[in-house]
């Protein structure tokens, strides 16, 4: 049976189902207990683990405001047999406990030889669109996409992001899971059984056969914005959601390409060293031969995120950026704008 539930409330279901299958999964952050001047148990700043504590009143951890201490704390329980779920808030955050991640969580099960591994899920909230600066509003998760060891997932809607919690929990490697706050009270069908979408598949979100859009997260909606302003001149674009970053189904991107010759990709993130610029060269260089159109990228600036509203605005990509996008790789084919 599937219902309406936000992105944020598909994110605690989840959670609230494979903490009653497994007692080994906890949850670590701040004010997961009350948060809000804990008026009426909010849970968390934002609500995911609200009823939690009632529900599992020995494994919800409010934690002092120190990611290096909680992060580490939830590396070290990971190894030892349980299944954390650590909220670091704004993946900002992680500079403070970045050692924590790439040097212990990425590593122990290499280290180890394959008999250690670290089954830590770490929440991280990304993303513009709420005027927070420069500090609160980064996509960063093209940086964790480059550590090893390290699977990155980044869900666009509250069916995937049930399913792909829950596959983040039961997964044995640490999974980085980014979450755009724009998302958070975005509704969708949720199934109310316990599902698991598996980490390393992507999804078609829209088919066509004139380009391919490759985004992430909040840059799904954009894609299908601008998917639908093309349709109405007769140009039909495939939108795929690699909906994990690491492992990538590069297939899937692949496969895509060779149907329709041309392929933009969006991402929010800055564009040196980038997801964008990971599937333009996978593209040129597995996929060249199909190209009919030269590979277009559509990305956030390299400069820091601005507070200005109306520069924050233009700051992220947007639909009409999209749109400028496709019409320039298709430029030299029949759909010339």
């Amino acid at each position: 049976m599937t219902r309406q539930l936000t992105y944020l409330q598909a994110i605690g279901e989840a959670l609230d189902q494979e903490m009653t299958r497994d007692r080994s999964v906890v949850v670590f952050g701040e004010d997961n207990i009350g948060g809000t001047g804990c008026e009426g148990r909010l849970g968390n700043a934002w609500g995911p683990t609200q009823g939690l504590h009632e529900s599992h009143p020995d494994r919800i951890l409010d934690t002092p405001i120190t990611e290096a201490a909680f992060v580490g704390a939830a590396v070290g329980a990971a190894a030892t047999g349980l299944r954390p779920v650590a909220d670091l808030l704004f993946v900002d955050f992680a500079g403070v406990c970045f050692d924590q991640i790439l040097n212990q969580a990425a590593k122990l099960r290499y280290m180890g030889g394959g008999k250690a591994s670290v089954p830590l899920v770490l929440r991280a909230m990304y993303g513009t669109g709420m005027r927070r600066g420069a500090q609160h509003s980064q996509a960063l998760y093209s940086m964790f996409t480059h550590i090893p060891g390290l699977k990155v997932v980044a869900p666009a809607s509250a069916y995937d992001a049930k399913g792909l919690m829950i596959a983040a929990i039961r997964d044995d490697d640490p999974v980085v899971f980014f979450e755009h706050k724009m998302l958070y009270f975005a509704p969708g069908e949720v199934p109310e059984e316990s599902y698991e979408i598996p980490l390393g598949t992507a999804r078609i979100a829209r088919s066509g056969g004139d380009c391919t859009i490759v985004a992430v997260g909040a840059m799904v909606k954009e894609s299908l914005a601008a998917a639908e302003q093309l349709a109405a001149d007769g140009i039909e674009c495939e939108v795929v959601d690699p909906r994990t970053l690491s492992p990538l189904d590069t297939k899937s991107i692949l496969a895509s390409v060779r149907r329709t010759g041309h392929l933009v990709v969006v991402d929010e993130s800055n564009p040196r060293c980038s997801f964008a610029c990971d599937v333009a060269a996978l593209v040129a260089d597995q996929a060249f031969a199909a190209l009919r159109g030269p590979v277009r990228t559509v990305t956030a600036p390299h400069a820091p995120v601005p507070f200005s509203p109306g520069l924050e605005d233009a700051y992220t990509p947007s639909a009409g950026r999209i749109v400028r996008a496709v019409r320039s790789s298709l430029s030299t084919h029949e759909y010339a704008a």
